[in-house]
């Protein structure tokens, strides 16, 4: 069965573009011109993944990204009108899984929703007993892609999900951003180190709410390593 893609953006011409080249990918495309019609389209058919516009009128992609992460953890990829590092790093923030700014190419565009909805459909090759990678109070289900804290279930987005699995699995390592970029997107893909320093700080975000203070290390030079996860109240 084919991906749902649903493609939102006020420029008609860049729909048609992105319809087209998700289309020969192989995938069935939707369309919203702006973020209303966006959340009307989800609720009516839920897409698969989401390639979503920052600047546009009635409701702008952040606003929807943030209400979609309020209710669960649908893949997004963000379109920026320009090369500007804050929208990039606050929509990284809201639960973005990527961002592509134009001008962009379709082939990546394709690219990029091919990476995400591979980290969101696959099973992870790691070591764990039936699926199941456990660091103290974190424990990360590679079957059903949830996180939990203590037993408590953690929203993630897929990305978060996957940099949380990699980490966890060799508790012993330091990985350094490129590290993380080449684990996560594979050798050459364009991520700067800004938006791994995003989702760190997003998923540090996430599980504090739960009393987990100490999920992440942070080696200053270095990179990122998993934290004692024990929690602060432990």
């Amino acid at each position: 069965m084919s991906h749902k893609i649903l493609i939102v953006d006020d420029d008609p011409h860049i729909r048609e573009i992105l319809s087209f080249a998700l289309g020969k990918a192989g995938m069935e495309t939707r369309e919203a011109a702006d973020g209303e019609d966006a959340l009307a389209a989800i609720a009516r058919s839920r897409p698969d993944l989401v390639v979503l516009d920052i600047n546009m009128p009635r409701m702008d992609g952040l606003e929807v990204c943030r209400r979609l992460r309020a209710t669960g953890d649908l893949p997004v990829l963000f379109l920026s009108s320009r090369d500007d590092e804050i929208d990039r790093v606050v929509g990284i923030e809201l639960g973005a899984d990527d961002y592509v700014v134009k001008p962009f190419s379709p082939r990546e565009v394709v690219a990029r929703v091919n990476a995400i909805l591979k980290r969101a459909g696959r099973t992870p090759a790691v070591t764990g007993s039936e699926g199941q990678v456990a660091h103290n109070r974190l424990s990360l289900d590679t079957e059903a892609w949830e996180a939990r804290w203590g037993g408590d279930k953690v929203d993630v987005t897929a990305t978060e999900f996957q940099l949380l699995l990699l980490l966890a699995s060799l508790p012993a390592k330091v990985f350094s951003r490129d590290a993380i970029i080449d684990r996560l997107h594979g050798p050459g893909f364009a991520v700067t180190d800004r938006t791994i320093d995003s989702h760190i700080r997003n998923l540090r975000g996430k599980f504090v709410s739960m009393g987990g203070t100490d999920l992440i290390e942070t080696r200053a030079g270095i990179g990122y390593r998993i934290g004692a996860c024990v929690g602060a109240a432990d």
